[in-house]
This record gives C-alpha cells, sequence and structure tokens, in this order.
C-alpha cells in the first residue's frame, strides 16, 4: 500500500511538472510573438491579406493618423460584424504603419447628458459622417437603434470623415454590410490618402451642350465626390475653362460642340488632361418612346469626330443588338383591362461582361448599356489602344436610321440571328497625342487671348476613355421619393449590375489612383444562415447549441472520474 501511494505522489508531481512547462511555453511563444504579426489567410477570397499597394502606403506614413471611430456599443449582428471587421482590418493597418495608425472606438452616447449628445451628433454630421437607424424585428418586438458607421480621421491639422457602412438600395442589412466590408481597404486606403493630400484632386463634368442632366447621373457624381471634388462647368469659348482639372467627363452631349470649345478641350489634351468620353453616337427621342412604345435612332453629330479619330478612335453611327442583354417590361394585357406586365429580352440593352485582365475591368461583374454603339480604332502614331469592353459572341448592329419598336421584344429570337461577335463598346487611349487643329486653319478671332495661350501640336503623356454609351452613367430618377435608384440598376429584375464600378475605375485610373483599383476586385462572399431553416428548427438547434456541451462535459467529467477510479482501486 505504501508502494502505491508513493507511486501516486509521484505521478501528481509529474503532471504538475508538465502543467507548468505547458504554460511557460504558451506564455513564451505569446511574448516572441507580440514583437512579430503574422496572419495565415485560409479564406477562398484573400479578405485578410491587404494588397501590396496598400502596404506600401502604410509602410511610407511619416505621422501619425488616428482615427476616432464611432461604431461603438451594443449592434445586432450584422453591426457587431461590421465593428469586428472595421477593428481588424485597423489592427492590420497598425502593424504595417509601424504603429502610425492609432484607433479609438468611442460610444457618442456614453457618460453624456442629453446636450453634450446632441452636440457631439451635430459636429459629426457637419464634419460628413451620416447615422444609420437600425431597425430590428424579432418574434416579439422591434428595436430601433442609432449608430454612427463612421469616423473622423485626424492627420496634422486636417480632419477628413469615413463613412464605413453605406446602405445600398434595393439590398438587405446583410448585403448592406457586406458590400461595405468589401470595399473596406479601398475606402480606408482613399480616406487616409486624402488626409495627406489634404485636397482632393478635381473631376470636371462639361456642360452646355446638352449633357446627361445631374439628376440622372447623380449617382456617378456622388460616388465619385466621396474620392474627389467634383464641379460642373461650361466651357462658352473661355481659354482657362478647364484650368485645374485633373480629369474631365464629357456624359452623353446632345448638341454640337463649337469650333473654340474643340480647341480648348484639345489644348486640355495636349497639356496632359485626362477625359473620360461617354458618347452616343446615336440619337434617341426617350420620350417619344416612352409614351408611344416606338421612335427612331438618327445619327448625331457632335463635332468631336474628328477630335476623336485624330486620337484613335472612330465611333460608328449603329446600334448594338446582344442577345445578351436586360429585360423590358411590356403590358401585354387587352386594351381597358387590368395591367399585367411581363418580362421579355430587349436586345438594345446589352449585358456586357469583362472578358479583359486590364485593371479597370478586372473582376468586374456585367455592365448595364443601352441604345450602345460601337467604336473603331484606327492609326494613331505612337498611341496605346486597349479594348476595354466587347460585346458577346451573339451580338449585332443595326444602321441608322434605326427602327425601334418596344413590341418587337416579343418575337422569338434565335442566336443564329446575332452573327456578328464581340463588338467593341469600350476602348483606353494612352500615349502623346496630336492635336486635332495640328494641320488645321484656326481664324485669330477665334483664339483672342493668344498672347495667354500657348498652342501644342503635340502632347504630353496622358490617357482617356471612349465609350460609345451615355446611358453607362445613367441612373433612373424616382421623382416620387426624390431619390435614385443605383447606378447600374434593373428595375425589372432588381439586379444591381457593375456600372459604378466599372465608372470609378475609369476615373481612378485617368487621376493615376492605380493602387485603388486592385482594391475594388476583392470579393467577400457572404454566407448567411438559412432564415426559414432557423425559423423552423429554433428550439431544437437552441438545444443543440446549450445543452448538448453541458451533457458532453458531465459524460466527459464522469468517463475521466471512473477511470481514475478503476485505476487507483487496484
Amino acid at each position: 500500500m505504501v508502494e502505491k501511494k508513493k507511486n501516486s505522489g509521484g505521478n501528481k508531481e509529474k503532471d504538475l511538472s508538465i502543467l507548468f512547462s505547458m504554460i511557460m511555453i504558451i506564455l513564451l511563444v505569446n511574448f516572441i510573438g507580440s514583437f512579430y504579426f503574422k496572419r495565415f489567410d485560409l479564406t477562398s477570397e484573400k479578405r485578410y491579406t491587404l494588397s501590396e499597394s496598400t502596404k506600401n502606403l502604410l509602410g511610407n506614413l511619416k505621422d501619425e493618423v488616428l482615427f476616432k471611430v464611432y461604431l461603438n456599443g451594443n449592434f445586432n449582428p450584422e453591426f457587431t460584424r461590421l465593428q469586428n471587421e472595421t477593428k481588424e482590418m485597423l489592427d492590420q493597418f497598425h502593424f504595417y504603419s509601424n504603429g502610425n495608425i492609432q484607433y479609438e472606438f468611442i460610444n457618442p452616447g456614453e457618460g453624456k447628458t442629453p446636450a453634450e449628445k446632441d452636440a457631439l451628433e451635430k459636429s459629426l454630421k457637419e464634419k460628413g459622417l451620416m447615422p444609420e437607424q437600425i431597425v430590428e424585428k424579432r418574434s416579439d418586438k422591434k428595436l430601433e437603434t442609432k449608430a454612427w458607421p463612421g469616423a473622423i480621421v485626424s492627420y496634422s491639422t486636417s480632419e477628413v470623415p469615413w463613412q464605413i457602412f453605406k446602405r445600398q438600395l434595393g439590398f438587405s442589412l446583410a448585403e448592406s454590410v457586406n458590400k461595405s466590408i468589401e470595399d473596406m481597404e479601398y475606402t480606408l486606403v482613399s480616406t487616409i490618402k486624402r488626409s495627406l493630400q489634404g485636397k482632393k484632386k478635381e473631376i470636371t463634368f462639361i456642360e452646355g451642350h446638352y449633357e446627361l442632366d445631374t439628376l440622372h447621373q447623380y449617382d456617378f457624381m456622388a460616388s465619385l465626390s466621396e474620392y474627389y471634388n467634383v464641379n460642373r462647368t461650361q466651357i462658352r469659348g473661355q481659354l482657362r475653362a478647364l484650368e485645374g482639372s485633373d480629369a474631365i467627363v464629357i456624359t452623353q452631349p446632345d448638341s454640337s460642340f463649337s469650333q473654340k470649345d474643340q480647341f480648348i478641350i484639345d489644348q486640355y489634351i495636349m497639356n496632359g488632361g485626362k477625359v473620360l468620353w461617354l458618347i452616343d453616337p446615336v440619337s434617341i427621342n426617350r420620350d417619344t418612346f416612352q409614351m408611344k412604345g416606338y421612335t427612331l435612332g438618327l445619327s448625331r453629330e457632335l463635332g468631336i469626330e474628328d477630335m476623336l479619330y485624330k486620337y484613335g478612335v472612330r465611333l460608328n453611327q449603329v446600334l448594338v443588338q446582344d442577345f445578351q442583354c436586360a429585360k423590358a417590361p411590356i403590358n401585354v394585357s387587352f386594351n381597358k383591362s387590368m395591367p399585367d406586365w411581363k418580362d421579355f429580352p430587349w436586345v438594345y440593352s446589352p449585358l456586357i461582361m469583362p472578358d479583359n485582365n486590364h485593371p479597370i475591368v478586372r473582376n468586374l461583374d456585367l455592365i448595364k448599356m443601352e441604345f450602345a454603339s460601337t467604336l473603331d480604332t484606327v492609326t494613331a502614331k505612337g498611341i496605346k489602344k486597349t479594348i476595354l469592353l466587347r460585346t458577346s459572341k451573339n451580338s449585332r448592329t443595326q444602321p441608322t436610321p434605326a427602327r425601334i419598336f418596344l413590341g418587337s421584344a416579343m418575337y422569338p429570337m434565335r442566336e443564329s440571328q446575332f452573327n456578328t461577335p464581340y463588338l467593341p463598346v469600350a476602348c483606353l487611349l494612352e500615349g502623346e497625342f496630336h492635336s486635332f487643329a495640328e494641320n488645321k486653319y484656326f481664324p485669330d478671332t477665334l483664339i483672342k487671348e493668344k498672347n495667354l495661350f500657348k498652342f501644342l501640336s503635340k502632347g504630353k503623356n496622358t490617357k482617356m476613355i471612349v465609350v460609345a454609351d451615355g446611358d453607362v452613367a445613367r441612373n433612373i430618377w424616382m421623382r416620387d421619393k426624390g431619390k435614385p435608384f443605383p447606378l447600374g440598376w434593373d428595375y425589372s429584375t432588381g439586379m444591381e449590375f457593375a456600372n459604378r464600378s466599372f465608372l470609378l475605375n475609369c476615373v481612378n485610373y485617368l487621376v493615376d489612383d492605380e493602387g485603388l483599383l486592385q482594391l475594388r476586385s476583392r470579393e467577400v462572399k457572404l454566407r448567411q444562415l438559412d432564415k426559414k431553416k432557423i425559423s423552423l428548427h429554433r428550439n431544437k438547434w437552441q438545444m443543440i447549441n446549450v445543452v448538448m456541451p453541458l451533457v458532453l462535459i458531465i459524460a466527459l467529467g464522469m468517463l475521466q472520474f471512473w477511470i481514475r477510479k478503476k485505476k487507483y482501486s487496484s
């Protein structure tokens, strides 16, 4: 018996020694790990891996950037997830910036009187942050809370807002949160760049030629304004009208450019200016089409055709028809009966799937166009041309004048009828352009301010993008609600196509924010629980998650007790 007691005591000492050794090893590993950062990203989409451009930006920070994040408190699961993802992203930024990224999470209402809370919220609104009303519906009650899903970023003497969450019209809260997480690195990097630059780059939308109005390109302009200063200007023959613009956007003009306006745009390009051309070579009377269901597509002369030809692109006055297309709702009921709307393929609204690996279109989803035309590249010495977008393999063109009849969508179509594949509709031009006015005579009366203006026949290295469709930037405006549908929104299917991402990528590329393009291609898969199954099997899963762990622990304890009793009783 004495022998057994000695052995029992020896075993206890051995167990304590092993336990102590394991604790010391864990403490040592944690101590060593505190000096190093390593993250193993096992997700298929590499959601926890920063891009190289982001790491370079953070590594080159010379001073501290402070984030005051107001996304703090007890939220529903979606906003809790957003809160956790924000903290993890800032942790990575803190490490790769060598500690120059600092942050603190603040609960706007914690420890404050109502008056102090109101003053803080007013200050946050003035600085550019917008609150979000969270409505959580449960089986027995409905909860409403207000959150401030954003941060104020301070660098030196400048402060800029970072809106972490953006609600997407037509999408659930979970999907909007997921989209915000997808864009988090992009928005965070662009915010840091804005705080470092102090001044945003200038993007100018040209007016004066009946371009697309502000309501119908509201989403495009609002999306750009988050990262750039966006303004609209009329040239009106003023030589300095485009001075200070980092890029200009010409969206769906409907009247001819004067000779002097052409000259001013040309010389802006020669001086290194960038242009995004969104042009419709075919004119469509939308009012007639919406009222009567038919119209004519007529050739549109804008006066810029010779300019674009000189730069390396020819716009074709034809309409694209594509078998891969969006749908149009048509009322198929009899006269004076209840409307019966059905969706039919609308070949004049091609859905373009980018097949190019260029950063502008890489990993983009379908892009929706409407009444688009085609373009061809032509000889232009020293200019690199890259086709960004093409139609599908089942497409064709319709020459002008073109009769467009909505009812034609109800007629059956065959793929064999669409036998002109991969028609180019968007092109990138890069290089040193030659002025279209190089060998043209311009009277002195055209340029009165000649002594203030230096004419360049060959330009500085620059780039431009030409898209043979202006509707790619057009959003639907809801007059009754006073707000737009998202850019690329398809009313029939409720889908949002990639028009906004494509256009933002175009502008990013033109103004040399190519590092941001890598971040836009990030996709975070939304792995949601099946709500129907949750409702049907709620009690079962509650039992599994709550009771089963307790039963398992008790069973393991009893098993261990039985094993020890059997071991030491013999």
